[in-house]
Formats: C-alpha cells, structure tokens, sequence
C-alpha cells in the first residue's frame, strides 16, 4: 500500500513541478485530498511557520525593490563587476553570493545575471562559466542567508534541539561560500575559449551580430529612486536585528512570569517568543518603516515583481509539504524501521535524500520542511543536519528552474545552454561539484565548531 502512496505522491510533485509556480502547492493539496478520502490518512500540521516566514520576508525584500533599494545594489554589483571585467568568473559568482546572502533570495540574480553576461562577453571570457557559477552561487547563499526562507525552515525543525540561527549561520556561511570556491576553480577554464569556440565565430560572422558584441559598453547606472539608500539601511538593519535575536535567545521577550500567560503560536511553554515569530515580526516591521520613511507606498510593494512571487513560493510550500508530511506521518514508523539502520550506518545517505527531493520540489525550503524532521526521528545528530543543509540545492539538476533559464537567456554567444539530452546542461557539472564540496565542507565544519 505504501508504494501506490508513494507513488501518489511523486506523481503530484512530478505534475506540480511542470506546471511550476503555484502548480506544486495545488497538486499537493490534490495529493493530500487522495491521501485523507482515499487512504483514510489524518492530514499532518500544515507548515504554517514556513508560509509565514516566506511572506514577511519577501514583503519585505518586495518594499526593498519598490523603493530602489534592490536598484541600488545592483549599481554597486555593476561597478564591481566592470571595474575587472577579466575577472568575471571569479567575481560575478561571489558577488551573486553575497547579495542573495543579504536579501535572502536569489530573486535578485535577474537583475545581475545581464551585467555579468555583457561583461564577460566583451571581454571575451566564455559566458558560461561565470553565469553558470553565478546561478549555483545564488542556490548557495539562500541556505547561507539568515533571512531566507529555508533557512527559516531548518531553524523551526532544529530551534527545539538547542540548535540556534548563529549556530546555523557559523557552519552554512563558510561551507557555502568553500564550495563556490571551489566551484568557481573548477569553472575557471572549462570549454574552449570564445576566440576558439567555433559557435560563437560562426555568428560573429554575422556584421548585426557583431556589432551588438563589440558595441558601446552599457555603463549606464539605473536611475535611484530617492529612498533607495534608506531602504537599504533598513533592511540591513532589520537582517542583523534577525541574526542578533536568532543567535541570542535570551534577548527574545519572555511572559512566563506575567498574569494570565499562556503559551500559543508565538510564545512558547517557557513564555519565551519564539525566533519564527520574532523573524515575521522584524521583517513585516522592516517593510511598514521602508514605507514610512524610504519614499514608497504600499500599492507599489504589492505591485512589485518579488511581491507575487511570494504568493507562488507561500502556496507551492503550503501544498507540497502538507502532503509530504502527511505521508510521512502516516508511514512513519515503517519508514523508521526500513530508513533507520540504513542512515545509521551511513548517515551521509540522508544527504542523498535531501538532494533528490529537492531536484523534485525546487524548493529548498519545502525540501527542508519535508525532510528534515525524518532525519531527527531516525537519529540523525542536529548539527550534522546543519553541516549537510546544502544539499538541498538540487534544482539545477533538472535545467527548469527560472534562474537557470534566465542566464540561458542572457548569453548571445550561445556558450551557456541546454545540451542535447537535457541533462548535460551548463549547469550540472558545477552545481554538483559546488554542491558536493559545501555538503562535506559543512560535515567538517560541523565535528570541528558544533
């Protein structure tokens, strides 16, 4: 019975994923009608922290583009990138990195993505190897960031073991930021060069073509908008607020002692709030100042490009993993028995795990919410949860990811593409060398400062 459940439930995800968008949280919530009418299960909690987490953050990262806060980054990553543009391999990448590090979501990479291609066209670097590092570099800092969603999700599966944000960010931050180096020394000279690649001397043969390739620069800066800076300034203030309250706990505001407590959604039994709480209510806080006092309305938030991507990120989390964790509820104990001697002989196995579901869902909060709760119940230490975190960037293995297609897009040279089989495509030999390098940097760092 547990394999038509299974295969119920892959079927949703398989039919969700295509349809991309909110397609995986509706067809997660017809897995989890099948699930409850015809097998009878009881339908788990539904992730309710994760959904909240995902809309204040991005609400807040949608006032920082409404403002021209996110203009402004992107004119300081424009002058890092075109001040060595023979470096853009090396620079595009880390760049990528740390801005989605800081607005928590890799949502920002579009904006970037054009700037590195142009840079590294002109100076006749192969584009696919700074882009198809740049687009790797943004999965890994949304599991470094301390305001991203699945960062998020892995701190309300691990807050009850002890495991606090600053223990989350000391082992993901250097181990993402090892395996994009490594990355990127693996890109360094992989494909031929573009003066010898002979796809890109057949177009150049083409006099339109060329002179788009050898044109004027576009030194161009986007027009700030006046609150552009404040916003900024908020938001970071905001993002150390979470990292501060995230990694010192005894900072939170606590009731226990207060007439008529009593413990709820966001304060627990030891009448402490709890950080999910605390992340909603700091970056909500953040968009109403940006607002205030950053030149911007709300209108314009709502009408901001990452505004309705939260609403597709919130729904295809609500459904997809509802149904997971239903079915995992469900089965738990038979797949306690058939997982648990497995993962406890080679706990590295999970890591496994977390990358195929991600490959599914493109998503690694939902892969995190979805699975990380199994690898507690089958014994799986807390920090050695953290050190493998990143394998929950599998997305790029199946070339259907937005981020992916963009910097297909951006590339006129034709160097970053989709191969004949789908699957050897630009993006797969760097994301799983990156991938593979953060996973055992992270189990390194995890034994040595956990």
């Amino acid at each position: 019975m547990i394999f038509l459940q299974l295969a119920i439930l892959l079927i949703c995800i398989f039919l969700g994923s295509r349809m991309s968008g909110i397609g995986l949280g509706v067809m997660g919530m017809i897995g989890l009608l099948i699930l409850l009418f015809v097998f009878g299960m009881q339908p788990a909690d539904p992730p309710l922290e994760v959904m909240l987490i995902i809309l204040s953050v991005v609400t807040a990262a949608a006032a920082l583009q409404a403002a021209g806060g996110m203009d402004y980054l992107v004119n300081v990553a424009a002058k890092i990138l075109r001040s060595h543009p023979e470096q853009i391999t090396i620079l595009g990448p880390l760049v990528t990195y740390c801005f989605t590090l800081f607005a928590g979501t890799a949502h920002i990479s579009y904006s970037i993505l054009p700037i590195i291609a142009e840079v590294a066209t002109k100076a006749r670097v192969r584009p696919e190897r700074a882009l198809s590092m740049s687009v790797t570099a943004a999965h890994m800092g949304i599991t470094a960031s301390p305001v991203s969603a699945a960062s998020a999700a892995l701190l309300t599966v691990l807050v009850a073991s002890g495991v606090k944000l600053a223990d989350i960010l000391l082992i993901c931050i250097p181990s993402t930021l090892i395996g994009v180096i490594i990355g990127i020394l693996f890109v360094l000279k992989r494909g031929k060069e573009l003066d010898k690649d002979t796809e890109f001397l057949e177009k150049m043969k083409d006099p339109a073509f060329a002179k788009s390739i050898d044109g004027e620069q576009n030194n161009s800066e986007i027009v700030l908008k006046p609150g552009a800076i404040k916003s900024v300034i908020i938001f970071g203030i905001a993002v150390l607020g979470v990292v501060l309250l995230g990694s010192f706990p005894a900072l939170l505001p606590e009731f226990s002692g207060k007439d008529g407590f009593m413990p709820n959604f966001a304060v627990n039994a030891s009448g402490q709030v709890q950080i999910p709480s605390m992340i909603m209510m700091i970056m909500l806080g953040a968009a109403g100042l940006i607002i205030l006092f950053a030149n911007t309305t709300a209108a314009q938030v709502t009408k901001a490009s990452l505004f309705s991507s939260a609403g597709s990120a919130t729904i295809a989390v609500f459904g997809v993993v509802w149904m997971s964790g239903t079915f995992m509820e469900h089965n738990y104990v038979l797949i306690k028995n058939t997982l648990g001697e497995l993962v406890t002989a080679y706990p590295w196995t999970f890591a496994l795990a977390l990358f195929a579901l991600s490959i599914l869902l493109f998503s690694q909060a939902a892969t995190t919410k979805a699975l990380m709760p199994l690898g507690l119940s089958l014994g799986l230490a807390p920090a050695f949860l953290v050190g493998i975190f990143p394998a929950v960037n599998g997305h790029f293995f199946i070339p259907g990811y937005p981020t992916l297609l963009t910097a297909i897009q951006f590339d006129r040279t034709g160097t970053t593409k989709i191969g004949k089989y789908v699957l050897n495509h630009s993006f797969m030999l760097p994301g799983i060398v990156t991938t593979v390098a953060a996973v055992v940097a992270g189990l390194i760092l995890q034994t040595i400062l956990l």
